[in-house]
């Protein structure tokens, strides 16, 4: 069914966050960082710094310097 595989498609990622934590999670997969809009108040995420007219932020350098 689709539950079924929308399941097996999104688990390995929900372990990751559970396992790691959201910061470490993000800082080891690529694919979950592209899902981050803002990071402690920096925005990542081109679409929304270009929609609200604010500064882009490089998304590594942000979760580099963030504490875990």
């Amino acid at each position: 069914t689709s539950t079924l595989a929308l399941t097996n498609a999104t688990l390995p990622y929900a372990v990751q966050l559970a396992n790691l934590g959201w910061q470490e999670a993000c800082r080891r997969n690529h694919a979950l960082r592209l899902g981050l809009n803002v990071v402690h108040g920096d925005v990542v995420y081109q679409g929304v710094a270009e929609a609200w007219n604010l500064p882009l932020v490089d998304v590594d350098s942000v979760l580099e310097g963030a504490a875990v």
